[in-house]
């Protein structure tokens, strides 16, 4: 089962809209989501910051940068998710 993780805060509308966007992949490609709250970190903050919400696939550098919409999910996920 891949990874999917999402970059998000506390409070993040946006981090709220893109996992509503990525949650019909999951069960349909057989992901596990991963959320990732970046003020844990300050590396993290420093990366995603201003970026956040962002979607990355495990163990590879793919990421899908905010804003985003279904469609562009939907071919980030088939690109980089082989089912």
């Amino acid at each position: 089962m891949k990874q999917i993780i999402l970059y998000t805060t506390s409070g993040c509308h946006l981090c709220e809209q893109a996992r509503a966007l990525v949650e019909p992949h999951l069960a349909s490609r057989r992901l596990w989501l991963k959320e990732v709250e970046i003020a844990d970190s300050d590396d993290l903050i420093e990366r995603y910051g201003v970026r956040i919400p962002v979607i990355a696939v495990a163990n590879s550098n793919a990421e899908l940068n905010w804003p985003f919409d279904s469609q562009e999910l939907e071919e980030f996920v088939r690109r980089q998710v082989q089912t």
